[in-house]
């Protein structure tokens, strides 16, 4: 499986996920524009019901002006001077302090009186312009057919009711001006019109604050699940995408162990088959070497005696490696199975100037391994770090125990050499049957070493940087499965 498939098969497994991350945005994206809507639309109801209240109030005060003057300024200015004149200074000063004394206290901005011919004849607020025409146009109008009319004045700068700067807002009333029958709840013709504003900016701007504080707070609600979700997702991916490269290198390693199956079935039958007059061949060799007395063919025959216990070896070693043999688990130290190695090889370190350190920082404790496959293992591990000190160098050995996966003990080897290193791309190639740097060789000893350690149930690593040596790290546990099964049912 190549790496292009090995991707398109995590983003296929991702996909599905996809869809729903991308879901859970949209319907995010969503609530938002839906509450800014819904925002937009509770100010507006507030806005109504607030102008529908500010016109009631506004009734009420013009009812209860209304009254006050016709009673307390009209009615006695009639019966004591008999004709109502507000250029005459007293009866101005006498309709002012009425209306003022009315709308003290209430959120009354100003109070225009027009007559009939809309000529203003009275103004809380503009002494001045008393006697001019008004300009209300048809709102008079209307007021004067005994209709109640409301003007909002404000400037438009708003968005779905969000408005970017304070505004002032003036609610204009013209509302008619009757004359009153005493004891009567009806009403008499309509004298003239008052024009009563009143300033609701106040009001609006704490309906703005309520809007933008509700906006707000969705705005963060929604931003903090968006946060929440984005963080699930990108760690759900991250679950994701490791799942499927763990499901990818079990498939590749289980269709590598089907291959290396029929390989070693076929090195196994040709193995098995050139063996056999292989030591046909060496046996004559052999025969021949103690029979001949002439040194040029004694040479040859030593030759073909030489070359066939070669390939009699490079064959056992594909044996081992097509038929790996069972465990045979015993209680051991892997320290006096690294002392044998090393002691079998002290000539040669002594040969290319080689020193050996040994850390063994274990204590006391039992492993149960096969003896025997463990010291081929350390074998090939050390010949080639011997391989890489051809000009000597130091052969460090450092052993451990660990608690390791699900509270299990582990014993740790590390064996670091000093040696020039090994390339990052090769370092991904070593433990491939048959994969060699070297002119003479089989590729198969760290292979085999490989398998080894696998059949204990442990792991092996290598790590390397060039210039700077190589490190083998391998980690066995203190007990075989077999084991650790059996003294699960005793108990």
């Amino acid at each position: 499986m190549t790496s292009i498939q090995a991707k398109k098969k995590v983003l296929e497994s991702a996909m599905p996920f996809q869809l729903v991350k991308y879901l859970a945005l949209s319907s995010l994206m969503v609530i938002l524009v839906c509450t800014i809507l819904l925002s937009g639309f509770i100010s507006q109801r507030a806005k109504a019901i607030l102008l529908q209240k500010s016109e009631q109030y506004a009734l009420l005060v013009a009812e209860n002006l209304n009254h006050q003057v016709f009673f307390q300024f009209t009615v006695p200015t009639l019966i004591s001077e008999g004709e109502i004149r507000l250029s005459r200074e007293g009866q101005y000063e006498r309709l002012d302090r009425v209306v003022r004394n009315t709308i003290h206290g209430l959120s009354v901005e100003c109070v225009n009186i027009y007559d009939p011919d809309e000529v203003l004849t009275y103004s809380n607020i503009s002494k001045e312009s008393i006697g001019s025409k008004g300009q209300a146009g048809e709102s008079f109008a209307r007021a004067m057919r005994e209709e109640c009319v409301s003007v909002l004045s404000a400037v438009k700068n708003d968005f779905l009711g969000f408005e970017w700067k304070e505004q002032v807002r003036k609610l204009t009333m013209y509302l008619p001006m009757y004359e009153e029958k005493p004891l009567s709840w009806r009403r008499g013709k309509v004298l003239g019109v008052f024009e009563i504003t009143l300033d609701i900016s106040q009001d609006y701007e704490t309906i703005h604050r309520f809007q933008w504080i509700v906006a707000s707070s969705f705005l963060i609600f929604v931003g903090i699940l968006f946060c929440t979700i984005l963080f699930i997702a990108r760690r759900a991916e991250r679950i994701i995408e490791a799942r499927a490269k763990e499901r990818f290198k079990l498939e590749e390693q289980l269709n590598q162990a089907e291959r290396l199956a029929a390989l070693g079935e076929m090195i196994a039958g040709v193995s098995h088959e050139i063996r056999n007059p292989l030591g046909i061949i060496r046996s004559t060799a052999e025969f021949l070497d103690s029979r001949v007395q002439d040194e040029k063919q004694k040479r040859f025959s030593s030759i073909i005696v030489e070359e066939s216990t070669r390939l009699n070896d490079i064959l056992t070693e594909f044996l081992d490696f097509a038929r790996p043999k069972s465990l045979r688990p015993s209680e051991c130290k892997i320290e006096s199975i690294l002392d044998k190695n090393l002691q079998v090889m002290e000539a040669e370190c002594q040969r290319l100037g080689i020193m050996v350190e040994r850390r063994y920082e274990t204590g006391e404790y039992t492993l149960e391994a096969d003896n025997d496959l463990l010291y081929r293992a350390f074998v090939n591990i050390f010949a080639n770090s011997l391989q890489a000190m051809p000009r000597g160098g130091q052969l460090t050995i450092r052993t451990a125990i660990l608690n390791g996966k699900n509270g299990l003990s582990q014993v740790e080897l590390q064996i670091h050499d000093t040696g020039p290193g090994i390339p990052d791309d090769v370092v991904k190639k070593i433990f491939n049957p048959f994969f060699t740097t070297r002119e003479k060789g089989t590729g198969l000893g760290l292979a085999i070493v490989q398998t080894i350690i696998d059949n204990h149930g442990g792991e092996i690593e290598v790590t390397s940087q060039e210039g700077h040596g190589t490190n083998v790290t391998i980690r066995l546990p203190l007990t075989q499965p077999e084991t650790r099964s059996g003294e699960d049912s005793a108990e």
